[in-house]
């Protein structure tokens, strides 16, 4: 579970569609799940008793690619898992962060190296340095948001997993 006690920091800057005309936390939300295949989830493992599970699970299952990422796991959810995001051999759209705000600034580092397109951090997870040192570098902040949730908002289709 994440660690709430960096949950002061404040609201996220809008993220920017052009240089002209920014998008709303809202809008960018829709943007990266309607355009995003590839989805790096960093803190994956095979407990079923744990969030990230169940956000992967159903994300997997509306269609995206999941590449887990934990160095203590082989594979998750039939996928196989890589120790680093350094080490996944494709293109990631949006690294999402299953991790403690105190590890964020490195996730966001790789993320920054191999030029992800978002950082998302789910729910309770907040790092405003991480995310603003991300957001200098182009990719789009999600933060203390849960993915399934946001998907399911946006969706037509009910879910068991609502």
């Amino acid at each position: 579970m994440a660690d709430f006690g960096d949950k002061a920091a404040p609201a996220p800057k809008p993220a920017t569609h052009s240089a002209v005309e920014p998008l709303s936390e809202s809008e960018a939300i829709t943007q990266i799940l309607n355009s995003s295949k590839t989805i790096a989830v960093v803190g994956l493992s095979n407990d079923r008793m744990r969030p990230s599970f169940h956000v992967a699970e159903y994300l997997k299952s509306v269609g995206y690619q999941i590449i887990p990422v934990n160095p203590f796991e082989t594979e998750v959810l039939g996928e196989e898992s890589y120790a680093r995001l350094q080490d996944v051999p494709t293109p990631i759209d949006v690294v999402q962060i299953f991790r403690r705000p105190q590890f964020v600034p490195e996730i966001v580092d790789a993320a920054i190296q191999i030029r992800a397109r978002c950082v998302w951090m789910q729910e309770g997870i907040v790092h405003a340095e991480a995310a603003e040192r991300a957001r200098q570098a182009g990719i789009l902040v999600i933060m203390n948001r849960c993915m399934l949730k946001e998907h399911l908002r946006r969706s037509r289709h009910p879910s068991k997993h609502a």
